[in-house]
């Protein structure tokens, strides 16, 4: 990855984004992926822990210090994932990835008896430095999962609405639920409350992302 010609400022929103390196699968299975999301909690604040030691289902329970960043979206994908996060004090952002990174890549080398490096050497990094581009991220984080039923869907739109609209209300692996107020423990990642107020409710919401899904231009935030 190229290097970064900015420096995260505190206030300010970031599209965030890794992938495996050399593209391979990152999550294999969805306890993977449901290890991630606690990871997404528990990395985001100051105190330590030992995952293994927090007791099942409880991990969202666990008091883990004031927060380093407001993570405003994400959306895990088999090989990659998008993060929407504002930084909120100095030097947030890059201790929160540092954590992340290396909890969840100890977990996976361990699991499948494997050694190196998980994700590529750097996490992508862009400024939405304007509100169009920060409401558009929030589509874009959220509309990644449409290419598991349709892989083309951006060169020649979509071909089945309802298939589409079903599946995405059904992944549990972006924040896409919590946007639309369901009630669930993964609400606890979030702080959405730094974010603009660009949707008044949930239908607001879900008919932006329905205008988008009418679109198949590609798209400029960098991963696919």
């Amino acid at each position: 990855m190229s290097e970064r010609k900015f420096i995260f400022s505190i206030g300010e929103f970031y599209h965030i984004y890794n992938r495996g390196v050399e593209k391979r699968v990152i999550f294999n299975t969805v306890a993977d992926k449901y290890r991630f999301l606690k990871l997404l909690y528990l990395c985001n604040g100051g105190e330590p822990f030992k995952f293994d030691e927090l007791k099942r289902g409880e991990e969202y329970l666990f008091r883990r210090g004031e927060p380093i960043v407001d993570i405003c979206a994400y959306c895990l994908m088999d090989n990659h994932y998008h993060l929407i996060l504002r930084e909120i004090k100095e030097g947030g952002i890059s201790i929160f990835m540092h954590r992340l990174g290396t909890s969840y890549s100890a977990y996976f080398n361990k699991l499948n008896e494997r050694k190196g490096s998980l994700f590529q050497d750097k996490f992508g990094a862009r400024h939405f430095d304007s509100d169009e581009y920060l409401k558009y991220g929030i589509a874009y984080n959220h509309l990644n999962p449409v290419k598991m039923v349709e892989p083309k869907w951006k060169e020649e739109g979509i071909k089945d609405m309802d298939k589409v609209k079903k599946f995405i209300e059904k992944y549990r692996f972006s924040s896409y639920l919590d946007y639309k107020g369901q009630k669930r423990n993964e609400n606890r990642i979030l702080n959405m409350d730094s974010l603009p107020e660009y949707f008044d409710n949930a239908k607001e919401f879900d008919d932006y992302l329905t205008d988008w899904l009418g679109y198949h231009a590609e798209e400029p935030l960098g991963l696919a």
